[in-house]
Order: C-alpha cells, then structure tokens, then sequence
C-alpha cells in the first residue's frame, strides 16, 4: 500500500509511530513552527513550488496546480535514512531516500496555488517531518527557462536515522530485503525509477541499484 492523503490528515501516520515505539514525533506545533518559519522567507498570501526527488514524485497526494522538470545543484539524491517502519522493521530496517550534501539532482517542481498553500503544506509537513529526519530547506530550481526558489527537504545528518557513510552492498542490501506496512523498499525504488522515467529522467545511479537490487 501506499501513503494517503487520508492517513495525513487523521494523523494515522504519527499514531503508527507512536504505537511502534520506533521513534519520537514532532507536535503539531512544533510542525507548524518549523512551516511557519519556512514561510517567513516567501512573500505572503503566494504560490509556493516544492522541489520532489523521491515518493512525492509518484505519490505527491497533495493539490498542486502545475508541475515542471527541473535540476538542483549542491544536493544529491541517495538512500541515506533508516527507516524502521513503513518500508521497514525494527529487526530489519529500509532504507529511503533524501537528498545529501553535493552534486546536483533532477526531480520535479510543483507549483502549489496561494489559495490552496494553508491546506496542503500542513500535510506535507505532517509527511515529511514527522519524525524530524529532514529539513525544509529553500533551494533554486532550474527548469531550462527560469529558475524557481522552492522547498524541499534535505536529509538531517544530526538525527540518529541518517545512514551515513555505508557500503554499496549494506545498501544494495538492505533494499532488497526491508519491508514494512507501506511495502518493500525494492517497490519504492522501482516506483521512483518508473516516476522519474515518465517524465524523462534518467538517473544512472538508482537505474544501476534497481538493477542490483533485482
């Protein structure tokens, strides 16, 4: 199965967590203070673009009103958190993706209208941030034409869950085992690749994993 629009908004998610014992979650407060704090860096009452390079990609859930093709510079996409949950077990943790420190990545920008951003960022956050392991963080989008200031979220190399440096075949691995709730770990990858892939992106590095994985 995967994420629902539905499990966000009746925080089934946080509830889940909560119920495992596998982590502490932020508040609703504390997930509205880091939005907030987010947002002071936008013009009020404005469309906000998010940059996705993973599930969001092929599961966004949330309302957007375009999307666009476009590249980052100073942050990689790569399977640096643990998960044990979701895609993962205690006894057998997943690993998912974030976006590390250097080089560059393509993914794709959505635009989320002004009358829709008070309904739709809360959920993200309450996604995304649920156990702290990311950060928001504002980057530029490049997208051929413009270049667009948009949030996305960065792995917290701070917070116990971030993998680090491991070896090809911890994480080769681990995909190819961890499973959870929301599926295995392979499935997440293969969706990723198959998004990225309908919208013409080719990335070599997860094309080479997928591979491994199978």
């Amino acid at each position: 199965m995967s994420l629902t629009r539905s499990d966000l908004e009746s925080r089934r998610l946080q509830q889940t967590i909560l119920q495992s014992g596998t982590g502490v979650i932020l508040s609703e407060a504390q997930l509205q203070e880091s939005l907030s704090q987010t947002l002071r860096q936008q013009k009020p009452n404005s469309d906000v673009w998010l940059f996705a390079y993973g599930s969001l990609i092929w599961n966004p859930i949330f309302k957007f009103a375009e999307q666009r093709i476009g590249k980052i510079y100073g942050w990689h996409r790569r399977f640096c958190l643990w998960v044990p949950q979701g895609r993962g077990t205690p006894e057998n943790r997943g690993l998912v993706l974030g976006l590390d420190s250097g080089g560059s990545c393509r993914g794709i920008a959505y635009r989320i209208a002004a009358a829709d951003v008070s309904s739709e960022l809360p959920l993200l956050w309450r996604r995304e941030m649920v156990v702290g392991s990311y950060i928001p963080h504002w980057v530029r989008v490049f997208d051929g034409i413009q270049q667009l200031p948009a949030i996305t979220f960065v792995i917290n190399r701070q917070h116990r869950a971030y993998a680090g440096k491991i070896s090809l075949e911890t994480t080769i691995n681990s995909i190819a085992t961890a499973s959870g709730e929301l599926g295995s770990c392979a499935d997440y990858l293969m969706q990723t690749v198959n998004g990225l892939r309908q919208v013409g992106i080719k990335d070599q590095q997860l094309l080479w994993l997928s591979k491994q994985v199978l």
